[in-house]
């Protein structure tokens, strides 16, 4: 365990959390200490949910340990039953109260609740919230789940959405619309807005569409095992893979697998004379495994970028993760540190990149381009507007996403024709940062014993080793921004290897000749 500014991840009751908010008629029993409450602040504020999560706190004190904490947590569990009248309910405990080992489980079957109760069991200190919800999932379905007949028209079932999920709603709104002009009908979609009764007919349908791996995987597999429903590999972001994904339906369904591509309009526009400027821009891509590895082929084979970096926090996936990134002649990027994932940034030097709320934070220090393709993300990416991220329409909002922070990026590279004018001079930074871009990230960064560090103590003292003159400082400013860190990079590795340690306009140049041999 470690102290640490941000986590990709929560714990894995957080996980839990996720799920029991975004279904209906559940209700979370979890025992816990007063500070855990936290966890409400996630879904009213960030996904600026109206009402809060249906989940009752123990919140017992220190004062409480010496007495009797398994009757605080009965007391609280009983009383959760009575006011809120839950169709199930789940009980567990957090990081904290798992030390104390109550059962909450145990304690739970003893008060004869008139209400299936599933207990949780999720190891706090080896496992973390994505881990959470797919076993919260699970074991909600492998005890409500009853065997039934299949329905007489070919439907499916959607899994994996839950609460605090980044664009899940949409998603499971345009991929329902899509399935539906295939002629299949959507039996249950799960956990987000399922009820236990949902839950007991997931078996009806006669194949399941798992849209999110890292929460759904677990009951996809099961499901199939137990109930005999195959379920899709494709995750249908982008382009290609929706048609992909279209496909792989269609032969589990037994239907055409022709439908409407009229609003589909990210071809086009990634072929068009207004974006092939953009062709070849060097993308640097972290998140969950499943949005990046999709985001990467779409960068790579629909937009036209060139792929430098890829990566992901969530362990369990890190073989699929390190054979995607093979296919791009990288090696994979597989860890929960924001440092580590800073320092590869700073290594790559790409144009753009693609990540979490994390990496926003970081390209905003750097001053590069980015955009938000994966959870855990902030406010502003739960936004008003429908937003999916999977099927045709969400290959137009990838497109826009994408796009938009480097053609801003343009702009700010014609303003510099007006460099000397009061509002848009270069010390005032790109309008799109929301503040001037930090070039020396090192000073930012708190030294640790690791390699990231060591790369990035090494880049400062480079740093303070040259001295550029005030006219070759100019002369770098009259290259456009987004190509203009890479110009200084490039200049000053020239100079150390030169051992010249004042930098000036011959010594730019000279840099430039060489490198461009």
């Amino acid at each position: 365990m470690k102290l640490t500014l941000w986590t990709y991840e929560g714990p894995p009751h957080v996980g839990a959390m996720r799920v029991a908010t975004a279904m209906k008629g559940v209700h979370y029993v979890l025992h816990a200490p007063q500070g855990d409450t936290y966890a409400d602040l996630l879904f009213t504020m960030i996904e600026r949910r109206n009402h809060r999560p249906p989940v009752t706190f123990t919140t017992f004190q220190a004062s409480d340990l010496g007495a009797d904490t398994a009757t605080l947590f009965k007391r609280a569990a009983q009383g959760a039953y009575d006011r809120f009248q839950p169709q199930a309910m789940i009980v567990g405990a957090s990081c904290t109260a798992e030390l104390i080992q109550d059962d909450p489980g145990g304690l739970a079957s003893t008060l004869g609740l008139p209400c299936p109760v599933v207990p949780l069991d999720l190891p706090s200190y080896s496992r973390k919230e994505n881990f959470g919800a797919d076993e919260t999932f699970l074991a909600l379905t492998r005890a409500l789940a009853q065997p039934c007949a299949r329905t007489k028209e070919v439907s499916c079932n959607i899994l994996g959405a839950t609460a605090l999920g980044f664009r899940h709603r949409d998603d499971v709104a345009e991929i329902t619309s899509l399935l539906r002009q295939m002629g299949i009908a959507v039996n249950v979609a799960a956990p987000l807005d399922a009820t236990p009764a949902d839950l007991a007919r997931l078996p009806a349908a006669h194949f399941n569409v798992l849209l999110y791996p890292e929460t759904g995987e677990s009951t996809a597999r099961w499901l199939e095992k137990t109930h005999g429903q195959p379920f899709t590999k494709t995750i249908p972001i982008g382009a290609h893979a929706t048609r992909d994904f279209i496909a792989e339906v269609a032969a589990l369904a037994g239907v055409s697998a022709k439908v409407d591509e009229t609003n589909l309009r990210q071809p086009w526009w990634s072929a068009s004379v207004d974006s092939t400027y953009l062709t070849g821009k060097r993308v640097f891509i972290f998140g969950d495994a499943t949005h990046a590895m999709a985001a990467a082929r779409v960068a790579r084979d629909e937009i036209g970028f060139e792929v430098v970096g890829l990566g992901c926090y969530n362990r369990e996936f890190a073989r699929p993760m390190r054979a995607a990134a093979k296919d791009y002649g990288l090696e994979a990027l597989i860890s929960d540190d924001y440092l580590e994932v800073e320092a590869a940034i700073i290594a790559a030097a790409p144009e753009l990149i693609l990540g979490t709320q994390m990496e926003r934070h970081i390209a905003k220090r750097l001053g590069i381009a980015c955009a938000v393709i994966s959870a855990p993300v902030h406010v502003q990416d739960f936004p008003a507007r429908y937003s999916p991220q999977m099927g045709f329409e969400g290959a137009n909002v990838l497109f826009d996403t994408w796009i938009h922070p480097l053609v801003m990026g343009l702009e700010e590279h014609l303003l510099t024709m007006f460099r000397e004018d009061f509002e848009f001079h270069d010390a005032a930074g790109p309008s799109h940062h929301g503040g001037k871009a930090t070039p020396a990230p090192a000073q930012i960064l708190e030294p640790t014993p690791d390699a990231a560090t060591q790369m990035i103590e090494a880049a400062q003292a480079l740093a303070h080793a040259l001295h550029w003159l005030p006219d070759a400082e100019k002369e770098l400013k009259k290259i456009p921004f987004f190509v203009r860190a890479k110009a200084r990079r490039n200049t000053e590795k020239y100079a150390a290897e030169k051992g010249v340690t004042q930098i000036t306009i011959e010594t730019l140049y000279e840099a430039k000749a060489h490198y461009a041999r």
